[in-house]
């Protein structure tokens, strides 16, 4: 696992040493980075069920100013600090151990926006139409924000929710997709 393009290219990112999380392939997160532009201009992002991190350092080293890690456990908590330390962004960041519900309600109540958000959640296990519902409500979504699902092929992904609509979906091998909404 590295870091594909920018500013830290070709780095080696440390990977959550379990098999609760699935990080992105390099070549799905290539792919993910050239659909919505890639290279950025400063901006916020935020990476729910972050893992390692991967995708919020991706965007970091493309050019966002800030990310907002967010993940349940314990140890990819560590893994991020440690990701980021190592390449010593962590002044451009925020790490947060709670789950993303919470998450998102949190963020909503400090009144932060973001220009891109990543949702990678355990295949299978999260309703995308109840996140992406609790992103519109709780006003995390700045103008023309992209949000970026990760997620299994054959998961049903909704066309539209209040204030985003889905602009591209791809397939990668049998079982990855990415959906993107705006």
């Amino acid at each position: 696992m590295r870091v594909i393009a920018g500013e830290h290219k070709g780095r080696q990112l440390k990977p959550v040493p379990n098999h609760k999380t699935r990080p992105t392939t390099d070549k799905v997160k290539e792919s993910l980075f050239q659909m919505i532009g890639p290279y950025f201009d400063g901006g916020s992002a935020l990476d729910l069920f972050a893992g390692s991190g991967g995708l919020g350092i991706e965007a970091l080293s493309r050019g966002i100013d800030y990310c907002v890690f967010v993940d349940q456990q314990p140890k990819a908590i560590q893994v991020i600090h440690e990701n980021l330390e190592m390449l010593k962004i962590s002044d451009n960041a925020e790490v947060f151990r709670t789950d993303a519900l919470r998450a998102i309600k949190a963020a909503g109540k400090r009144g932060l926006m973001f220009q891109y958000i990543f949702l990678d959640p355990p295949y299978n296990k999260f309703s995308y139409k109840d996140l992406l519902e609790n992103l519109v409500s709780h006003q995390l979504l700045a103008e023309g924000c992209l949000v970026v699902c990760e997620h299994d092929a054959s998961e049903e992904i909704p066309s539209q929710v209040e204030h985003l609509e889905l602009v591209k979906s791809e397939k990668y091998g049998s079982n990855i997709g990415v959906s993107i909404f705006q």
